[in-house]
């Protein structure tokens, strides 16, 4: 009893780790594949090494769209791990079972939830690990009542079979055969399977070595994931060996039992935070929060800890736009010149991606389409994404290309969770009316520009002022075109742009009042009536009084989150 307990209370905090600390990035697993329920995928995975390892993994990945079952997923490996390295560490024991070893069938998976702090060890590692341990502990229990001469006829067909259904991870199968005498010729003639196979593979030797599929950039694997197979290897024969020794008395066994429980208690608690970058996570946590337009949840994550990094600072001041909140609040937070509003272009996945998001809310949809394909193509494991192509068929569908849309559609029409949107749209293709009411789409339709531009990073406040005078209602653009000069301290330019939006739309947030007081100060005037609130007058002044008097004064800080601190003393 006790033993399953200590089992279930690890899979429950296991389960409680991945619900509620990092939710979102089970979200980042699923959206970098895209598995089909289709013949001619099953078949693509089958053809390479691993591949059934791989197709199962790449299955129960896609339930990680849903938090709480990809948690309890992954809760139900963990366990499975860890009571298959215990039923190897068993089955060695010849007779003895040594329970007061119990406790260190528990490190593999410690190593292996240490490693998934790095979100590109992917859950294939985990089930082929769990497909390898059944499989080590089947042979130890069915073949040691074979004759010689059938272990090793079985152990030649095996090893290559298993190699194609887990990959690499057969080393591990062939290391734990009994009796010795096999198990080190069954070692080399693994690896001689690995070394042949990679012959006629469009792998590199490395890839092949270390696993395909195990590791999201082809060529590496963790140190860690690399020493944990030996470290179940160890477990092994140490059991072996405990097992053919003299049996402990009560006490000493119980007080082993603890002092193993506290000692891989004290390494898990230690070690494994430590793996998970917190920097790196906020970043998938605002990338999840924008994806699932959580636009209150991006503000209120910004609100508790700065933002200080281009993506989450762009993320922020896209929340913050959506909610019409950008002239009055955006510099209520850092802000790192127009970068925090469009990232510079960078091939990585998960920047692209929320640029990509920005393009498309903007209305520059053909450019959002071009940053879907980049983002996809910028997966270093050469995955397609689900994410990405429901956005390339909702771009197509926007720009009225519906047989285009329609083959994307078809691809999403295969999946679990994005077939129901996929009828959906389906039955919208070429129905103007539908598209038209569509509160996303059509608004889009209507933001969009008709022709099909190319501009430079530099040039993305023309790129907005074009979006405005096309559609006034364009808040979104309205808000980038005039917050862009504020953030290049260029204050000629905004009040260009100031007056071509206030001459169409009524909009005056606390930014504009603020940059129109300070473009009137330096002319030592006074701002027309009505443009700038009285309030906001009197705190520019004591502004201007404090900052004459001496420019590093202190007081200034209460003045942190408004234009004229940001032009004068940056953030």
């Amino acid at each position: 009893m006790l033993q399953w307990g200590l089992t279930l209370l690890y899979g429950l905090v296991v389960f409680l780790f991945w619900r509620y600390r990092y939710p979102f990035v089970l979200a980042y697993q699923e959206q970098l594949q895209l598995f089909l329920f289709d013949d001619d995928y099953l078949v693509g995975r089958l053809t390479e090494p691993g591949g059934f390892a791989r197709y199962v993994a790449e299955f129960l990945t896609q339930f990680y769209n849903g938090v709480t079952f990809g948690a309890l997923i992954l809760a139900v490996v963990y366990m499975l791990i860890q009571r298959l390295t215990w039923q190897l560490m068993r089955s060695v024991s010849h007779g003895s079972e040594p329970t007061v070893l119990y406790p260190l069938s528990f490190i593999p998976t410690v190593m292996l939830w240490y490693a998934m702090g790095d979100e590109s060890v992917l859950l294939m590692y985990a089930v082929a690990l769990v497909m390898a341990l059944a499989a080590a502990v089947g042979w130890i229990r069915w073949a040691s009542h074979w004759a010689s001469w059938m272990r090793w006829s079985v152990a030649l067909v095996v090893i290559p079979l298993l190699y194609w259904l887990i990959g690499a991870m057969v080393l591990l199968v062939a290391a734990c055969m009994l009796p010795l005498m096999l198990a080190l010729p069954m070692l080399v003639y693994a690896l001689a399977c690995i070394l042949l196979s990679s012959w006629d593979l469009p792998y590199p030797l490395t890839s092949v070595l270390l696993g395909i599929g195990y590791y999201r950039y082809p060529e590496t694997l963790p140190y860690v994931l690399m020493a944990l197979p030996a470290v179940v290897w160890l477990l092994f024969w140490v059991s072996r060996r405990i097992g053919m020794s003299h049996g402990l008395s009560g006490n000493q066994r119980k007080l082993l039992v603890v002092a193993e429980i506290v000692v891989v208690t004290l390494v898990a608690v230690l070690f494994i935070p430590r793996s998970y970058d917190t920097r790196k996570y906020e970043l998938i946590e605002y990338d999840y929060l924008v994806r699932v337009n959580h636009w209150k949840g991006v503000i209120a994550k910004a609100e508790k800890k700065m933002p200080d990094l281009p993506m989450s600072v762009s993320a922020t001041n896209l929340a913050l736009a959506m909610t019409d909140q950008l002239g009055d609040r955006a510099f209520d937070f850092y802000q790192r010149s127009t970068e925090g509003l469009l990232p510079r272009f960078e091939r990585n996945y998960a920047t692209l991606q929320l640029t990509g998001e920005i393009f498309f809310h903007l209305g520059l949809v053909n450019t959002a389409q071009r940053f879907a394909f980049e983002a996809m193509e910028a997966i270093p494991n050469y995955n397609k994404s689900a994410r990405v192509v429901k956005r390339l068929a909702e771009t197509n569908l926007i720009n009225g290309q519906y047989r285009v849309a329609e083959k994307y559609l078809r691809l999403l029409e295969k999946t679990v969770f994005y077939r129901r949107w996929a009828q959906r749209t389906l039955a919208m293709l070429g129905d103007e009316t539908a598209i038209s009411a569509h509160p996303l789409y059509g608004k889009l339709r209507r933001y969009r520009l008709q022709d099909d531009l190319l501009f430079h990073e530099q040039e993305l406040d023309k790129i907005c002022g074009q979006l405005f005078i096309h559609n006034p209602e364009n808040r979104m653009a309205a808000q980038y075109l005039l917050l862009m000069p504020l953030l290049d301290r260029d204050i000629p330019r905004f009040m260009q742009f100031v007056q071509v939006v206030q001459n169409r739309v009524m909009y005056n947030p606390r930014s504009c009042q603020e940059a129109i007081a300070f473009a009137f100060m330096q002319q030592r005037q006074q701002p027309p009536q009505g443009t700038v609130s009285q309030l906001v007058l009197q705190q520019m002044n004591e502004f201007a009084r404090i900052y004459s008097s001496d420019k590093n004064s202190p007081a200034l800080t209460q003045f942190k989150n408004t234009v004229w601190y940001y032009l004068t003393k940056g953030q």
